[in-house]
């Protein structure tokens, strides 16, 4: 097979943003006098949208719409000043994505992130490379797993969704490929494990950027 597009999940996949939302996260908590999370159980909470992030954060006694609320506000206001601090892309995106371009192959990202956040990551961090379109969660749009977004990028791209490659870290993503009919492919140096990503429908997991360039 013959890909001719490759759809990028965004945190855990081409950006490692995890002590960045982790901090985030805890300063909203504290403001509020709940407990706290060490920056690596956020591996977990990350990657069904910020209200999603919020809500895992919370204790179970105060997963109260109105809490969950204020608090994602506030995380919103912290994330806007402190968002790069500590992101930056994993080692090896940079030079997969120049080889990528260079070989005329469309990317584009789909994220759970709010898109606000989503366009300002890629377009301060990712800006040397083109992407054809980037987005992130959007109001009146499923989020992912549902195909919806991915497989209006298909027909952004003119790419028949059978012949992208979808690049992702979690089962979240995984799910979305296999909904959309892309070709799954699991990045091990993300959030989550090789397991989550092969019961979720994972058809190859990669270890480092460079292996994505043997499927193309």
């Amino acid at each position: 097979m013959t890909y001719h597009a490759i759809l990028f999940d965004l945190d855990g996949t081409l950006l490692n943003t995890l002590e960045d939302l982790a901090n985030a996260t805890n300063d909203a908590l504290t403001a509020f006098g709940l407990p706290t999370h060490p920056v690596d159980a956020y591996r977990y909470f990350i990657g069904e949208g910020a209200k999603n992030l919020m809500k895992n954060a919370l204790p179970p006694a105060q997963r109260t719409e109105k809490i969950i609320q204020q608090c994602l506000a506030l995380f919103r206001e912290n994330y806007e000043r402190t968002w790069d601090r500590a992101t930056r892309p994993y080692d090896g995106v940079p030079e997969m994505l120049t080889t990528v371009q260079s070989k005329q192959v469309n990317v584009a990202v789909l994220s759970n992130k709010p898109d606000d956040f989503t366009r300002k990551c890629v377009e301060q961090l990712l800006s040397s490379w083109q992407f054809t379109c980037v987005f992130g969660q959007r109001d009146g749009v499923p989020r992912k797993p549902d195909p919806t977004a991915a497989l209006e990028i298909a027909k952004i791209l003119k790419c028949d969704p059978a012949e992208m490659l979808y690049v992702g870290d979690s089962g979240t993503d995984m799910q979305t490929a296999v909904a959309a009919g892309m070709f799954p492919v699991g990045a091990l140096w993300g959030f989550r494990e090789r397991e989550e990503l092969l019961s979720n429908g994972a058809k190859m997991l990669i270890a480092h950027p460079s292996e994505l360039l043997d499927l193309l």
